[in-house]
């Protein structure tokens, strides 16, 4: 795959993220609500990329965050540990989604 296609997967990526949580950091609405221009959002991988097909790169499998949200749900993957209502399995609920809706979606990339 070319860096181009990569990048494409990418941007495809946290559009489908963005507009399913419209433009706002899902767990923290009312703040970025407020501050939606001036926040910066990303979109986190639930799951990480590199255990599911084809990296994961599907909406089931993001979620949309503040950079703040976003170092939260970040602890997880380096330590294994969640903090307090960041575990995957919260921010599956929050997006209505699940590793398992994840897995299947990014089979069929």
């Amino acid at each position: 795959m070319s860096k181009a296609e990569k990048k494409l997967i990418r941007k495809n990526f946290r559009e489908a993220c963005f507009k399913r949580d419209k433009f706002s950091c899902v767990m923290c609405p009312f703040t970025s609500a407020v501050l939606k221009d001036e926040v910066e959002l990303d979109a986190h991988h639930i799951t990480d990329r590199n255990l599911l097909p084809n990296g994961g790169y599907v909406k089931e499998n993001g979620i949309s965050l503040c950079e703040d949200c976003h170092l939260k749900a970040e602890i997880f993957h380096s330590t294994g540990t969640a903090y307090f209502g960041f575990s995957p399995e919260d921010l599956y609920k929050k997006i209505n989604s699940s590793l398992e809706l994840a897995t299947k979606a990014s089979e069929r990339l």
